[in-house]
């Protein structure tokens, strides 16, 4: 019985719409179609192999109902999303080349092109398609030479030319491969009461993948000592952006676990506006300015006619309904249950969320996007609200679903949207109240730096009268609340350093036990927070121990997976990946990383 593998064993591959996850076996585990929010049709990936999967490997050996073996190799050709696998078996090398072609008027399509290098491989594909999430059988037939699955809205179309049988609810292909030989195999979506979609040309689709992958890195202005870490992490942000509407999804997976066997387990295939908006600065000072446009109109749509009720995420097309379920015949990676789709926490009260956006809207403006009159109105509308409103308790960056509180955090990403704003207006591109707000600006800093700043301990708290620390303060001299070389942040620097620091040297969030356990309303635990370790580095190098933040900003990068892939967090004991994978709000800081590095001078050799 094949099991998933690692998070960090995944490879990515996607079309901008959705994507696919395919282990160092072969085995494609995870896939939703049509969108990265559709139903899975391969959900192996939070089950088991009952749930859904297609793998292509060398077959078994004299029958042998052994597992194919992980590839001895693998890569992405070049600076793209065509994966290669290679297999060295007894019988000669083979090498497996995935991808999914950038979609135009074509139907979603997985191509897989078995390549043979030497000798004479057998080699087998296992396509078991169960769509909504693994609990629908389709049903499975033939029509002409294609086989088709059908089970209600959905249907899946596999093309070969090679001869394939059903056997135990699984499509088999049996075929040998000798050196030069290609074989392909590729499947397509498409809604089940329209026509067939026309048989893909799986070399003619390569071609074009390349050629769109290639003249998309050609635009990246970045050419420090770190771009194939950058351009890794922008490929990745461009494939989880959703090419039609310009919506980023924070990750194309749900349930992968914050602690192996945990319940910390969330559906991260939705828009944060917070995730989006830090993607977009990373966007724009790398040289992507449509990706940025298209972001900012997604941003106008989704807010539209109601600005005062901004939510923290969105649907990838603007969705605002977005109920929490959990899936009970899905076992969870590594039995870490429940699996749940959808996010209860698109209603939350998230204060740092006009901040985020509204430096996002000025970032925009200050690096020449074109004018748009309603963004400049939408920023304004925030910052009314938000004159009403900031002084509310909130659940705050991390979407506790503990007790709201005034979290320090929050209240300075208030006085980041104020003073953004603040600034347009005395630059003469917005009209606004100057005056009143200049000095709510002013009111909102005197409040944190009262009330969220322990004088006894030097440093800023988690939230107004805790002891507790949250690495979210890490962002102070970031947003420009106060000087790097301001005590009270060297301070707050050295104490998160000094206190929420994995004896491996990465960062926790905030504690999940002690004093004040249970903050955000959680059982069990966490790993370290990868992009609160960049946040570290970014600091360190603010305050001048430039050659600390590298050595830490390259342990970071030692914690990809080997093409160059990062989840939500790290687990210190267990020394894997844990998190949904692959994560934006983990690519985004180490591009801002490797950025201000490079200005520093700061990098080995």
């Amino acid at each position: 019985m094949h099991v998933a593998g690692r998070i960090e064993d995944y490879a990515l591959i996607g079309d901008m719409q959705t994507a696919a996850l395919v282990g160092r076996d072969g085995s494609a585990d995870w896939l939703c179609l049509p969108r990265f929010d559709s139903h899975a049709v391969f959900a192996g990936l939070l089950g088991t192999e009952e749930n859904g999967f297609w793998r292509v490997g060398p077959a078994p050996v004299n029958g042998s109902q052994a597992d194919p073996p992980p590839a001895d190799r693998r890569r992405y050709r070049g600076d793209s999303l065509v994966l290669e696998s290679e297999w060295d078996t007894p019988r000669g090398t083979v090498r497996v080349i995935d991808f999914m072609p950038p979609r135009e008027s074509h139907a979603p399509q997985l191509v897989r092109i078995v390549e043979g290098i030497s000798g004479r491989v057998p080699m087998r594909s296992a396509l078991r398609m169960r769509f909504s999430y693994g609990w629908v059988v389709p049903w499975v037939h033939k029509v002409g030479d294609r086989t088709v699955a059908v089970a209600g809205p959905d249907s899946v179309w596999l093309d070969t030319a090679q001869e394939t049988y059903g056997k135990q609810l699984t499509t088999y292909s049996d075929f040998t491969v000798r050196p030069g030989d290609r074989v392909a195999l590729a499947i397509s979506w498409q809604a089940s009461h329209r026509e067939p979609p026309p048989p893909p040309d799986p070399e003619e689709a390569l071609r074009t993948t390349e050629e769109f992958w290639r003249e998309w890195v050609g635009h990246c202005t970045y050419h420090g000592p770190y771009r194939e870490a950058v351009v890794r992490s922008l490929i990745t942000l461009k494939a989880l952006t959703y090419a039609p509407t310009g919506g980023i999804v924070a990750a194309p997976t749900t349930s992968l676990p914050e602690e192996v066997g945990g319940s910390r387990n969330w559906d991260y295939r939705f828009t944060w506006l917070r995730d989006a908006a830090i993607t977009l600065s990373s966007l724009l000072r790398t040289g992507y300015r449509e990706e940025a446009r298209a972001w900012r109109e997604w941003l106008l749509r989704a807010v539209a006619g109601d600005p005062e009720n901004l939510q923290i995420m969105y649907g990838i097309a603007g969705e605002r309904e977005l109920g929490e379920a959990e899936l009970d015949w899905l076992t969870g990676y590594e039995e870490s249950k429940p699996v749940r789709v959808g996010n209860g926490a698109a209603g939350q009260l998230q204060l740092d969320v006009y901040g985020e956006v509204s430096e996002a809207l000025y970032l925009a403006h200050q690096t020449g996007l074109a004018r748009n009159d309603y963004a400049q109105l939408l920023q304004l509308k925030l910052i009314g609200y938000l004159e009403k409103h900031w002084f509310q308790k909130d659940e705050g960056i991390w979407e506790v679903r503990g007790p709201r509180r005034h979290f320090t955090h929050s209240k300075v990403m208030a006085w980041v949207a104020v003073d953004r704003t603040v600034k347009l207006i005395e630059a003469g591109d917005v009209d606004g109240p100057l005056e009143r707000w200049r000095d709510l600006r002013d009111e909102i800093h005197r409040e944190v730096c009262e009330k969220g700043y322990d004088k006894g301990r030097n440093t800023f708290t988690q939230s107004y009268g805790s002891k507790e620390l949250d690495a979210s303060l890490l962002l102070i001299p970031q947003m420009g609340f106060l000087p790097p070389d301001d005590k009270r942040v060297i301070g707050t620097i050295e104490a998160i350093q000094r206190e929420l620091s994995t004896p491996d040297g990465f960062i926790m969030r905030y504690p999940t036990a002690g004093a004040e356990a249970g903050v955000d309303g959680l059982e069990g635990d966490e790993g370290a927070f990868l992009a609160c370790s960049f946040w570290l580095a970014d600091d360190l190098a603010m305050i001048g121990r430039v050659e600390e933040a590298r050595k830490l900003f390259e342990k970071l990068l030692a914690l990809r997976n080997d093409l160059g892939l990062l989840s939500e967090e790290w687990d210190s004991r267990l020394r894997r990946q844990v998190g949904n994978f692959p994560q934006a709000f983990s690519h985004v800081p180490l591009i801002d990383t490797a950025l201000r590095l490079t200005a520093c001078g700061a990098y080995g050799g």
